[in-house]
């Protein structure tokens, strides 16, 4: 069981009335916890510091248009103007040090070079070479610094969570969102486009 997402985009008029825009797309409708718990503070899992999400727990503008409902059925809204989303520093840390479930996965890049591949559930098999390589069983975070694990070809190091990881801004769940945001924004500007969401 979860909590399925619905939102929409709302553009405000010339009297200050917000309205509908468009509704969010069926590609951001997947039920993904972790780019939830980056964007909106919903899900957990990744261990985030608390309101070091982009968009944490806002709840409902009071201006809110007609179709975002406000029942018990629908709850944990949150929102954001376009001007906010343009302004994101999708590579910020969300929390004051790495993430303790997950790892940072490194393979060779075209020119040889290491670079992340993406970032994963630890695997127990990187929970038992790091021991042997340790000396005693830890988790990411607890590695010295600068350990790092080499496994089948990659190379595993803890990591510290960025939006980017599980909600990049060019992804194809949250990136068409984006695209309508700015699109909407280049008629009615930056500040009178805006993201609303709720669980449910």
């Amino acid at each position: 069981m979860g909590a399925d997402i619905e939102g929409l985009i709302e553009v405000r008029e010339a009297d200050g009335r917000w309205r509908t825009g468009d509704w969010l797309p069926d590609c951001a409708l997947v039920r993904d916890r972790y780019a939830r718990e980056c964007l909106f503070g919903y899900g957990g899992g990744l261990g985030l510091e608390h309101d070091r999400a982009l968009f944490d727990h806002r709840g409902k503008p009071d201006d809110v248009s007609d179709d975002v409902p406000d029942d018990e059925v629908n709850h944990s809204h949150s929102y954001a103007t376009w001007a906010e989303v343009a302004a994101v520093d999708w590579d910020a840390p969300l929390a004051d040090g790495p993430a303790w479930t997950h790892i940072g996965e490194w393979r060779p890049g075209p020119d040889g070079e290491l670079v992340l591949d993406g970032v994963r559930w630890t695997p127990i098999e990187v929970l038992d070479a790091s021991e042997e390589i340790f000396g005693e069983d830890l988790m990411p975070p607890e590695w010295p610094e600068g350990g790092e694990v080499h496994l089948d070809g990659a190379v595993y190091r803890p990591v510290v969570v960025t939006p980017r990881m599980f909600a990049p801004p060019d992804g194809d769940r949250w990136g068409p969102v984006w695209a309508m945001m700015r699109e909407l924004a280049a008629v009615h500007g930056d500040e009178n486009v805006r993201l609303v969401v709720w669980f449910g």
